[in-house]
């Protein structure tokens, strides 16, 4: 397998562990909307994905309306919600810094907007590594699992889809980088990760970052 030109990464549940107290809140907003449902049901089915298509999934299929300022109440509601500290991912920072050693590209390209990442980057120390490139799905018009915004984040770091790597740990996030023409490394640590579906979306699983050394060639 030859190297990667870019590496581009997810960010929560890659990066930073924040993919259980999102859904857990995800799940009590949208029970108390109407939309009745389980932590385990958002964290299988919604992960990876922006709230703003997570709105329209429930709209366009149920009769539940979240309102007009459900995507604005969220994110609002962010930094409170990851007030007592977010951890990093183990062992990612050591591969980020192995790929920057190495002088290969490497992003961010997330469904979450830049402010969250600035939070969430930011609380784990790893916002210096990846503050020269941020990419968010508010970017483009359609975000995973369509491969618009890693195609954005490669187009614009000035690579072709076949010189991208993707790191991601959501289904939707895997279908998205595999539309894009990328290699996609599938992430599945947490026991409640969709390890079926990863694999079924074409994902190349790993279950601990310091096997991602092994799997991609970085000279």
């Amino acid at each position: 397998m030859r190297g990667p030109k870019l590496v581009i990464f997810d960010c929560d549940g890659v990066l930073v562990d924040t993919e259980n107290l999102a859904n857990r809140r995800l799940a009590e907003w949208l029970t108390a909307a109407g939309f009745t449902t389980s932590f385990e049901y958002c964290r299988k089915h919604f992960s990876g994905r922006s709230m703003v298509s997570v709105q329209k999934e429930i709209e366009e299929t149920t009769k539940v309306r979240l309102g007009a300022d459900f995507v604005e109440r969220w994110n609002a509601g962010l930094p409170d919600l990851f007030a007592h500290g977010v951890e990093a991912i183990p062992y990612v920072r050591e591969f980020v810094e192995k790929v920057r050693a190495a002088g290969i590209a490497y992003c961010v390209a997330s469904s979450a907007r830049v402010s969250k990442m600035h939070i969430t980057l930011g609380q784990t120390g790893l916002l210096p590594l990846f503050e020269h490139a941020m990419f968010s799905a508010t970017m483009v018009s359609r975000g995973k699992p369509f491969p618009d915004l890693f195609l954005h984040a490669a187009e614009t770091m000035g690579f072709a889809p076949s010189d991208c790597i993707v790191i991601e740990d959501s289904v939707a996030g895997t279908q998205a980088g595999i539309a894009a023409g990328m290699r996609v490394f599938s992430y599945h640590a947490d026991p409640l990760s969709d390890r079926g579906g990863l694999a079924a979306a074409g994902g190349i699983l790993f279950d601990d970052m310091r096997q991602l050394a092994g799997l991609v060639p970085i000279r």
